[in-house]
């Protein structure tokens, strides 16, 4: 291993991030800050010792192939790592590290403020006031629905689903979830949370739903067109984890049909292609994956990247190293 590792980063970072880099590292940044081709990544991987990457680069099979032996620590920016194939990367002597944790709260808070915005019309609401159709206050201008009191089912009770539940809690609304395992009935408990086992039955008595489980082959259009249908027409769809998880054309189509009465959604199914069916609807509120974005988390999400690349250099195993069971 050399005495300095040479670090290539396939996407600006936040510049005391970079800087930091540069202090410890042989470090490459792309200044463009345009996802680099599948060529140029395969190329960059190829004279790299760490790679430091983000959701826009697909690291699969074949790319992993095309890397050569000196590539030996991929440390993804960002927590998510569903675009990467981390059982070939573990085959063949490469570490995979993420940033957990840092997110929890700016994701949650992005998650209520949509919660609240898609039954209370918020788009409706400012685009009438931008095009100066607004002609004064009536007693049923903009009508929407209050969330106190309503069931909100979380669909992926971790990290942000937790923090999602916290915030809703104090909305007053009731929190139901469902989860691969059953929360401690400690945290169940502070949260007054009810427990579907059942994903179908959760969904079918829920009047909204938010979608905080990671992207996995399991989780692969986890809300099909067939439980999609179990919704109540009144209900909301909610969606800050990852775009694949929604069956999204079946999500417009009824969208479309008054089959279910709005949906908020910051993430999508090929991104950063969006359905243009899907930017018409006045019932959608639609943002460009920003559920993270605030200053202080980018840093930190940096400040974890150098925290593993920095260990791995001392011979130890990064605090934040993925596993395929994580998958």
């Amino acid at each position: 291993m050399p005495d300095r590792l040479s670090v290539v980063v396939t996407r600006r970072l936040p510049e005391p991030v970079e800087t930091r880099l540069g202090e410890l590292f042989n470090v490459t940044l792309n200044e463009t800050d345009v996802p680099m081709s599948r060529d140029a990544l395969a190329e960059a991987m190829k004279g790299a010792d760490v790679l430091v990457s983000t959701l826009t680069d697909e690291i699969d099979q074949r790319m992993l192939a095309q890397a050569g032996d000196r590539l030996k620590l991929i440390a993804n920016y960002g927590a998510g790592f569903d675009h990467i194939d981390v059982a070939t990367a573990r085959q063949r002597g490469v570490l995979v590290t993420n940033t957990p944790g840092v997110l929890t709260d700016d994701t949650a808070d992005m998650t209520m403020a949509l919660i609240l915005a898609v039954p209370r019309r918020l788009k409706e609401g400012a685009a009438k006031m931008q095009s100066g159709e607004w002609d004064g206050w009536s007693p049923l201008g903009m009508i929407g629905h209050r969330v106190t009191g309503k069931r909100l089912g979380i669909v992926g009770m971790g990290r942000i689903g937790q923090a999602v539940a916290r915030r809703a809690k104090a909305f007053g609304m009731q929190i139901h979830y469902h989860n691969r395992k059953r929360l401690h009935a400690d945290i169940e408990n502070g949260l007054e949370a009810t427990y579907w086992e059942s994903l179908d039955q959760m969904l079918a008595r829920t009047d909204v739903i938010s979608i905080n489980c990671p992207h996995t082959p399991a989780t692969y259009h986890l809300l099909s067109a067939r439980r999609l249908k179990l919704l109540k027409p009144t209900a909301y769809v909610v969606n800050t984890a990852r775009g694949e998880i929604v069956d999204e054309n079946a999500l417009i189509r009824m969208l479309k049909a008054g089959e279910i009465a709005g949906a908020a959604l910051d993430v999508f199914e090929n991104e950063a292609a969006v359905s243009p069916e899907l930017r018409d609807l006045p019932n959608v509120m639609l943002l460009p994956h920003m559920g993270s974005a605030t200053v202080e988390g980018r840093v930190e999400m940096g400040e974890k990247v150098l925290i593993n690349i920095k260990t791995f250099a001392d011979g130890h195993r990064p605090p934040d190293q993925v596993l395929p069971s994580m998958l």
